[in-house]
């Protein structure tokens, strides 16, 4: 039996419920929301799915609910709003994740919590240094939708599978984040290699495009709410991925956001880099060597986090 319960019943919240299910990630989905009438319609208009996937019960639910959960995937919060800074969304997002945690942690003390709320590296410090769990079971969502986004680009460019891409996306999940592309790969040969060993050199699309491809990477969420209002198909993949994760015996590496205690130079930040996870949460970092450059842009995004946390209220 596993058991993981949302919190959030919007777009996010409601499409993660609907993915665990259809990929036979849970036995047992809640969904937890202030709106409680919603939640109940998501999780029924969910489970009457069951018939056609893995055996699951998918139900509504209060905090109490939460408890014996194995994972607790935090979606709720407000999104940005038209004239609402990025500072305005982190102390709005931070104050409803008080009570999130003060309602919810005492319920699931055990559980693996995976913060997904928006800003993600803000939450995921804030959620760290205010639920007194042990560090390893506070996951961000972190840059694992834009490493998603980086590979699908890439496997596009090079007509190979995403699969064979291996190049992540570090630092905050925004626009200071950065590709270390020294350790960029496709199919075992460095990204500005590859094109010379191909079967497929002739109409491979690349000429070393890092800025164009890594703004294409941070544009893809606008260019998305742009044309249809919100993101959540690709993030609830990323947060079920996640939770696969979670649930294996075996580590598998992620871009997620952890707290930072002097890696790269870096400390009392939350921001991503690769780590371990397994069913014990964060295993570790894998401390992989950067270049100098490389090292700098990590430092960079870390500055501008911490910019933002000093301004705001834990």
């Amino acid at each position: 039996m596993s058991k993981i319960s949302v919190i959030g019943a919007g777009n996010v919240g409601a499409t993660v419920a609907n993915d665990l299910m259809i990929q036979g990630v849970a036995s047992e989905i809640v969904l937890i929301d202030i709106n409680e009438k919603k939640a109940k319609g998501e999780a029924l208009d969910v489970y009457q799915g069951a018939t056609f996937n893995s055996p699951a019960i998918v139900r509504s639910g209060d905090y109490v609910d939460a408890q014996d959960s194995d994972i607790v995937v935090i979606t709720c919060g407000m999104a940005r709003k038209p004239g609402m800074t990025r500072l305005d969304l982190a102390q709005t997002n931070v104050n409803i994740l008080k009570d999130v945690i003060k309602n919810v942690v005492p319920q699931a003390p055990e559980a693996i919590y995976v913060i997904v709320s928006n800003p993600v590296d803000i939450l995921t410090y804030a959620f760290t240094k205010l639920s007194g769990l042990p560090e390893r079971q506070v996951i961000g969502s972190g840059t694992i939708l834009d490493t998603s986004r980086l590979q699908a680009e890439l496997a596009k460019r090079f007509h190979i599978s995403p699969k064979n891409v291996h190049a992540h996306v570090y630092g905050e999940h925004g626009d200071s984040s950065f590709v270390p592309w020294s350790l960029a790969t496709i199919a075992n040969n460095h990204v500005d290699e590859y094109k010379n060993t191909s079967p497929d050199r002739d109409r491979i699309d690349w000429n070393g495009d890092y800025e164009e491809v890594e703004q294409y990477v941070k544009k893809s969420g606008g260019l998305i709410i742009e044309n249809k209002g919100a993101t959540f198909y690709a993030v609830a993949m990323s947060v079920c991925h996640i939770c696969k994760c979670i649930f294996s015996d075996a580590g598998t590496a992620l871009t997620v956001s952890t707290m930072m205690h002097g890696e790269y130079g870096i400390e009392d930040v939350c921001l991503s880099a690769h780590c371990l996870v397994d069913r014990s949460g964060v295993r570790g970092k894998i401390l992989t060597k950067l270049s100098d450059e490389e090292v700098a842009k990590f430092h960079t995004s870390a500055n501008k986090l911490k910019e933002v946390l000093s301004q705001i209220t834990l």
